[in-house]
């Protein structure tokens, strides 16, 4: 079997917005990289310009966004666009930004997909290390877990459980290739809940969410226009391929999941990262 190449972008793109939660102006240019640079956040609006890699061990903080930190470089809610390369297979690339948080642009990784196919992928001359998992591995927490399986190919398994009346059970199992995530991943937003609002507006969060950049359930009803019924359990689909992409190689596995969320994601990552280191 022929090896495949490590990939970058082909030219340079950028794009505007406001953060999710901090609700920050931000400017973010997404650059290409040599091979074996992985994906690296660097802030511009800071002295010096400080760095951090996207990568397991600079994950410090997992509730409701995953947040990485090295030194003075902080960027947090980075899965939508993390999950936007990998599903685009885009191996090396350097994220510019001058605020702390990504764009949250449509709450889901549909614009970063256009930004990246704007720019065009190109291959580079170094093969990409591809991380085949030999044995099962399993993280849960009472009736929430994640696993995952060795299998030729990405596959992931995702049923959620929620007792909202308009949700209940959804269920999606899909092969991640890249036309599947586009057509079936990338456009799912971020969820939210009225009687959760509150309390994220106390901590902090959630400060630029609006019933377009999420979908939005009060008690009974969905405030939200849905692209799709099952929009839920796609974007959960969508977190596990950002939050997986830490461990800095394509992962070859079957991932089964019931009711994770970012938190149940790292730890898993960080078994199937032991298994190989």
């Amino acid at each position: 079997m022929s090896e495949v190449a490590q990939t970058t972008l082909a030219e340079s793109v950028s794009y505007s917005g406001i953060g999710l939660h901090a609700a920050n102006e931000v400017h973010m240019v997404l650059r290409p990289a040599p091979a074996n640079t992985g994906i690296v956040f660097i802030r511009t609006d800071l002295p010096g310009h400080p760095s951090v890699p996207a990568q397991l061990s600079y994950v410090t903080n997992t509730m409701r966004a995953t947040t990485l930190e090295r030194g003075d470089a902080k960027v947090f809610t980075v899965e939508h666009l993390l999950s936007a390369l990998e599903g685009l297979q885009v191996d090396n690339c350097i994220v510019e930004m001058d605020s702390v948080e990504p764009p949250v642009a449509d709450g889901s990784s549909l614009t970063f997909v256009k930004l990246i196919e704007k720019a065009g992928i190109q291959d580079l001359n170094t093969p990409r290390r591809i991380l085949r998992v030999s044995k099962q591995h399993l993280v849960q927490d009472n009736d929430k877990f994640i696993a995952i399986l060795p299998y030729d190919g990405f596959r992931i398994t995702f049923t959620s459980i929620n007792p909202h009346p308009m949700l209940g059970v959804q269920f999606l199992d899909t092969e991640i290739t890249k036309k599947n995530y586009v057509h079936e991943i990338a456009f799912a937003r971020t969820i939210a809940f009225t009687e959760e609002l509150e309390l994220m507006r106390k901590l902090g969060l959630g400060k630029g969410g609006t019933l377009e950049n999420a979908v939005v359930y009060d008690k009974t009803t969905c405030l939200s226009k849905l692209r799709t019924q099952d929009e839920l359990v796609r974007h959960k689909v969508l977190d596990i391929i950002g939050d997986m992409s830490l461990i800095g190689q394509p992962l070859q596995g079957h991932i089964i999941a019931v009711k994770s969320s970012h938190t149940l994601n790292n730890m898993l990552a960080q078994k199937i990262c032991q298994e190989i280191g």
